[in-house]
């Protein structure tokens, strides 16, 4: 648009992608976020500094926080956003309900009020009928929000959501409403001007979620019909102009089965997922933004707005999807290559080759965004995109992401906001190969194995410049390959390109290129397509494979190896129900035992905060506590030792 732009970051960012985009770049602050994104006088002052005229406030941090909003008032500095009124009324979640109730919009049963304490929690929850949602008054995002089933989970509840919303939100109210099992998360995009028009932007599906945050979002909605999407944007659009809303907007509803929608919140910022939106209606929504704070009308009418096509986004997280959907990981991104080369593939991304995956922000890689003229061709694309998508040095959800998109619940649109602890009550296990997947698995390792070996054979140059060399031509390979503590006997031969593989005495045909040096191998196993990562090798034969998304780890052996690995001795296992050990890196907030203190199985040790979030670490089996190696502030790494038993 030609508008010169100034970014403003902590110290750990200074080198990230947005800082270089962007004209100027200033630094507001060290790591921790209450003193740098959340500093308002060091923003305010980075503001005056660079004699800026408006502020984006992007997603997270201030930009749903009234008092940031008048300090930029104060200053004559536009706000690109919503009015500071508008913010007010939606950011207070028991302001927004009688609102939302005037404005006639649905709205779910609970109590309109401020909770005070535990006790009164506990009333009101059982006024209600159980189950209930507890949360914070001014969040937003999963932060401070738990269910409660009964009595001792609300009291539970009311304590760790009140710590979590006064750290991330600096405010700990709190309120209770019914929560509505199995809904659907659907939500209306909005955006208004300030010359009282408002129009709604058809719907997103966001109801895949671990932890109330959302995982994969599409748009639009394969539930809604048109009827029930005109009644919610009709709907969101009252609320909007009921508020004199300009700007950017999102109305977020809950679906019941019966297509029955209940007012959840309005957020009054630009969502994560907004470029599903983008892709079906052409607007690009940053722009409109900018344009409404800037004072113009509204270029598009109501009729104007169309659903062109499908959208499906993931959200590509550095954690680890086997742990709870997803703990958290960090590290350095040693080898890092998006998927653009893909047809209707979108990446939005702040990270490159080489940056920091650290503690103290939210640990979202990517949003990896398809677009198709259909929802099968926007699946299709996302699946070829995960198989593409090449992140090394830390752990990622792609596994995760690309089982749920191939899902046929997931496929035949049977979703709700339940729907990955349904699919895997026993938590996520990655990809369960059928035997045609293995047999495929098995054949490219294989051939992998081989085509490595050979490589290591052949000298450069000249050959007869060295001491002659006698090639041993093999030309028939015998490996023993395990997998899932499973031996398979398999027999490899190559001519150029194809190798001849046999599986347990199954024949498949393997061809590719076998460009080794590259981070993606694409590979027809018998003329299907496969794009394959081979991840490490080891000297030891152990081999890891992204294959159809998961990971999978396969022991190679020649069969002489093989028969000489029998001799060798197992390593003793560590007795992990005696020890404690952090299950992501953070910082302990509280620590409830101390050195000979009795505990019992399941009782809360310490408290860790991670990203955020808050986790309880409790005993694995009861007994007596013989060591506390740490305390309350001190950081943690994945896989420190926090306390012993005896």
């Amino acid at each position: 648009m030609g508008i010169k732009t100034v970014a403003i970051h902590s110290d750990v960012d200074a080198s990230s992608v947005h800082v270089k985009m962007a004209d100027e770049a200033v630094c507001v602050g060290p790591a921790p976020t209450s003193k740098s994104y959340l500093n308002m006088d060091a923003i305010m002052e980075a503001i005056k500094k660079t004699r800026a005229q408006a502020v984006h406030p992007g997603y997270g941090f201030l930009s749903e926080n009234k008092e940031f909003a008048k300090c930029l008032a104060a200053e004559d500095v536009i706000f690109i956003g919503p009015d500071t009124h508008a913010i007010q009324a939606m950011g207070d979640k028991i302001e927004s309900k009688l609102l939302a109730k005037k404005a006639k919009v649905n709205t779910i049963p609970g109590f309109d009020g401020v909770v005070k304490d535990a006790d009164e929690a506990v009333r009101i929850a059982r006024e209600i009928g159980y189950p209930v949602m507890i949360k914070a008054s001014a969040g937003g995002g999963g932060k401070g929000m738990r269910i409660a089933w009964d009595d001792e989970e609300t009291r539970d509840g009311f304590r760790f959501s009140s710590q979590e919303a006064a750290s991330s939100f600096g405010d700990d109210r709190l309120l209770i409403e019914k929560f509505i099992d199995n809904p659907r998360h659907i939500e209306i995009q909005v955006l208004g001007d300030k010359h009282g028009n408002a129009l709604w932007l058809n719907e997103r599906e966001c109801s895949i979620q671990r932890r109330n945050q959302k995982v994969v979002e599409e748009a639009p909605s394969i539930f809604l019909d048109s009827e029930t999407r005109r009644a919610m944007g009709e709907q969101a659009v009252a609320l909007a102009k009921a508020v004199k809303y300009s700007s950017a907007g999102t109305v977020e509803f809950l679906v019941d089965s019966k297509k029955n929608f209940y007012f959840l919140e309005m957020n009054t910022r630009l969502q994560v997922e907004h470029p599903v939106t983008e892709c079906i209606t052409g607007l690009d929504l940053v722009q409109e933004m900018i344009r409404v704070a800037k004072g113009y009308p509204l270029r598009h009418t109501q009729a104007d707005i169309p659903i062109n096509g499908w959208a499906v986004e993931c959200r590509v997280y550095a954690e680890d999807p086997y742990k709870s959907f997803g703990l958290p990981s960090i590290g350095r991104l040693s080898q890092y290559q998006e998927p653009i080369h893909l047809p209707g593939v979108r990446v939005d991304s702040g990270i490159q080759p080489g940056s920091d995956i650290s503690i103290y922000y939210d640990p979202m890689i990517s949003k990896l965004i398809t677009y198709g003229s259909d929802r099968t061709e926007a699946l299709k694309r996302m699946e070829d995109a995960l198989d593409n998508y090449v992140i090394r040095g830390v752990t990622h959800n792609i596994a995760l992401l690309r089982e749920v998109i191939i899902n046929s619940r997931f496929i035949e649109g049977d979703i709700n906001t339940k729907f990955l602890s349904d699919m895997y009550p026993d938590g996520f296990k990655g990809h369960q190969l059928t035997e045609n997947e293995r047999n495929q698995l098995l054949a490219i390792a294989s051939s992998l194995f081989v085509a490595f070996q050979l490589r290591a054979q052949r000298f450069q140059e000249h050959e007869s410049s060295r001491v002659p060399t006698i090639q041993p031509q093999v030309a028939n390979w015998e490996l023993s390959v395990k997998l899932h503590d499973e031996v398979h006997t398999v027999v490899a031969s190559n001519s150029g390109p194809t190798f001849s593989v046999e599986v347990d005495g199954l024949k498949l045909n393997v061809t590719s290129t076998w460009n080794l040096a590259s981070p993606l191998l694409s590979v027809s196993v018998d003329g299907t397509q496969r794009t394959v990562q081979c991840l490490s090798r080891e000297a030891g034969g152990n081999m890891s494979i992204q294959f159809l998304g998961t990971v999978y780890k396969v022991h190679i052996l020649t069969k002489l190896a093989a028969e000489m690995n029998k001799f060798m001795l197992e390593k003793a296992a560590e007795d992990t129900s005696s020890i404690l050990r952090s299950p992501m890196p953070g910082v302990v907030v509280t620590i409830s035992v101390k050195p000979g203190d009795m505990v019992a199985e399941g009782q809360e040790i310490c408290v860790i905060e991670a990203m955020k979030m808050q986790n309880s670490m409790t005993a694995g089996k009861t007994g007596k506590v013989k060591s506390v190696r740490c305390k309350a502030g001190d950081t943690v790494g994945e896989g420190d030792l926090l306390v012993e038993l005896e």
